[in-house]
């Protein structure tokens, strides 16, 4: 397989996106965070498995599945209660946890965007892009959770006048 195949650039990014959020948790991080991030890394180590693996049903592998999705967005619900509602958009950044794990979402939406691209060529499950969709909104939730434990405000985006 060349290394310009779209599958290697899929499973590539997910790979990319696992060591961003190995950065996040190497700076003080509170334990929720910590803890959702861990189960994170081990999930995309299932993804990446998935995308780098044909769909046969001769393969047997684990992968990405609607429990996972589920999982994703129980986590979303769970850190926006403690979050006051958005009311503009916010610029990426705050404390070093939460600007990596913004950064970490923008990894993942690379990381979508290249899976759909995949997904137009070759078989892949339809659950490895909606997982990354919803990775990427629980990464957004979990910057902005990170940050207001931290005692970081957002700064909203100012549009210019």
């Amino acid at each position: 397989m060349e290394k310009s195949s779209l599958r290697i650039h899929a499973y590539g990014t997910v790979d990319e996106l696992n060591s961003v959020i190995g950065v996040a948790l190497s700076h003080p991080i509170s334990d929720k965070s910590a803890e959702i991030l861990n189960e994170i890394q081990s999930q995309l180590f299932v993804l990446g498995a998935d995308l780098a693996t044909l769909q046969s049903k001769e393969v047997k592998i684990e992968r990405i599945g609607k429990g996972d999705i589920e999982k994703l967005e129980k986590w979303i619900d769970e850190l926006e209660e403690h979050l006051p509602p958005l009311k503009n958009f916010i610029l990426p950044g705050g404390s070093p946890a939460g600007a990596n794990i913004h950064q970490a979402r923008t990894v993942c939406r690379r990381a979508e965007r290249n899976t759909v691209a995949l997904r137009q060529n070759d078989p892949i499950s339809s659950e490895t892009v909606i997982y990354l969709n919803r990775l990427s909104d629980l990464l957004f939730v979990l910057a902005r959770f990170e940050n207001k434990q931290a005692g970081e405000p957002e700064t909203p985006w100012m549009p210019r006048k």
